[in-house]
């Protein structure tokens, strides 16, 4: 390891230490008394405070009452950081109570002028294809929260202009496409439930029983999701279809690579239009679909299609 990245590990392994001896470097870096006295010294001239307490049972410290010495990056770690944030900018909300332009403006405050020029060249060559939405999700910072405390919800939902009540227990956040969405179990069906956060009008907190654990939840939430009459489907596509799946598919889908390409899965019953939908999108790279009654519904759907461009 060169000096550079043992003492950028050493910062970060000292910032969870109250106190700490030459012994513990020499273990942890396998270095020598002397190069532990010589990282010492090095870190103090990058602006650590560490103190040194004398006498028999000498020891290091770090003073807690001051800034630590910030984590050094190379340039491209700060080029990746940057473009990680620059995502967050196709997001109205975030579960963070954060702005992207105030974060932007903290992060560049502690670059140079240099590396803030190659940083804003970049961005005018490297483009996201993203979504911009404009709708608020409110709650994303509560049902983060609720899902780190592994408590249930009562949420208000607006479903077709109407409002419904739940009582959730979520396990999962994720965005898509410039949208939030929110993964739980509804304690009344005890189904696996996905809910679009914008929509969520109101939530409260249950610091109550039944609630499971979050581990529980992620193994569990396939196995919730698939009721009892779910209707298994294969569909066959060409090889160069893959793409499309990769970029969009679904938990109860697999895609199986052998002599053939094929998507299989399962849907519930009520979820065939959804299921349609989607196979749709793959056009004349779908080969043969199964079962029977899910081709149909493809064919309808290619049928209105067709007639509705014929009477414009």
């Amino acid at each position: 390891m060169k000096k550079s990245e043992r003492l950028n590990d050493m910062i970060r392994y000292l910032n969870s230490h109250e106190y700490f001896n030459l012994s513990d470097l020499m273990t942890t870096y396998n270095i020598s008394k002397s190069t532990a006295l010589r990282d010492i010294s090095s870190l103090e001239q990058l602006g650590m405070p560490i103190f040194a307490e004398h006498g028999r049972h000498g020891r290091y410290g770090i003073l807690k009452n001051r800034l630590l010495s910030p984590i050094i990056f190379t340039i491209d770690e700060v080029y990746a950081l940057y473009f990680a944030m620059l995502t967050l900018e196709s997001y109205e909300s975030t579960p963070f109570h954060l702005s992207v332009h105030k974060l932007n403006e903290k992060f560049e405050n502690c670059l140079s002028n240099n590396q803030i020029q190659q940083i804003h060249k970049m961005k005018k060559v490297l483009q996201f294809e993203v979504n911009q939405h404009n709708n608020v999700s409110r709650f994303l910072d509560k049902i983060l929260k609720s899902i780190l405390n592994e408590n249930s919800c009562r949420i208000q939902y607006l479903k077709i202009n109407e409002q419904k009540s739940y009582h959730v227990q979520f396990f999962k956040i994720s965005a898509r496409f410039g949208q939030w969405y929110a993964t739980g179990i509804e304690f009344k069906t005890n189904k696996y439930r996905v809910f679009r956060c914008d929509r969520i009008t109101f939530i409260e907190e249950q610091d109550m029983n039944p609630h499971f654990s979050i581990d529980e939840l992620l193994s569990r939430s396939l196995a919730i999701y698939q009721s009892k009459e779910s209707i298994d489907f294969e569909v066959e596509v060409l090889a160069q279809a893959k793409d499309i799946f990769d970029k969009e598919h679904y938990p109860s889908m697999k895609l199986e690579i052998g002599h053939k390409t094929v998507i299989k899965g399962f849907y519930n019953p009520g979820e065939e239009e959804f299921i349609a939908n989607y196979f749709m999108r793959y056009g004349q790279s779908v080969l043969s679909v199964s079962p029977e009654s899910l081709k149909q519904i493809i064919q309808d759907k290619v049928e209105y299609l067709f007639n509705h461009y014929q009477k414009l």
